[in-house]
């Protein structure tokens, strides 16, 4: 049985072209969360410096605090390369291979997205409580994100289908 006829069973009556439409309004809309949050982040750390603490901070503190930037900065563009691909493939029927990057690319934001979270608690908790405490901070905060954002959708997989 073909992957459309499967559609049609379960009962999506979509056409091959329907389903990639729709699969790219999915990743659309899953890049709007992942940029909102990132760039509420990203505004948070750009505050940074022009605050009175700011000038205390170790260089190692301070290098954290630009890797971030930086992070946050790669999060955003690689968000908006899904954007950027769509205008420059716009009417070209490609839509299927869109879909292929636009996931490629929504994964990429979301491994970014993750060590940019771990990144913040660990640079926050480091200033707050010192060093072993960014540290455990950080790998809580990747460990959980990574233990979500893997175990759910794996024991998902495991379920059976909609139906």
């Amino acid at each position: 049985m073909s992957e459309a006829e499967g559609e049609t069973e379960r009962g999506r009556h979509e056409t091959p072209t329907e389903r990639w439409d729709r699969n790219w309004t999915d990743i659309q809309q899953e890049l709007r969360i992942v940029q909102t949050g990132t760039q509420i982040l990203a505004g948070f750390l750009l505050t940074l410096p022009f605050q009175q603490r700011f000038t205390t901070l170790s260089s190692g503190e301070r290098a954290v605090y630009l890797a971030l930037v930086v992070l946050a900065v790669v999060v955003t563009i690689v968000a908006l390369s899904a954007v950027a691909s769509h205008r420059l493939v716009f009417r070209q029927r490609q839509k299927h291979d869109l879909v292929r990057v636009g996931n490629v690319i929504l994964i990429a934001a979301l491994i970014a997205s993750a060590l940019l979270f771990a990144g913040t608690v660990l640079f926050v908790f480091d200033v707050v409580v010192g060093d072993v405490g960014g540290v455990i901070g950080g790998v809580a905060v990747f460990l959980a994100t990574a233990g979500l954002w893997v175990s759910i959708p794996l024991a998902l997989r495991r379920t059976s289908r909609d139906g």
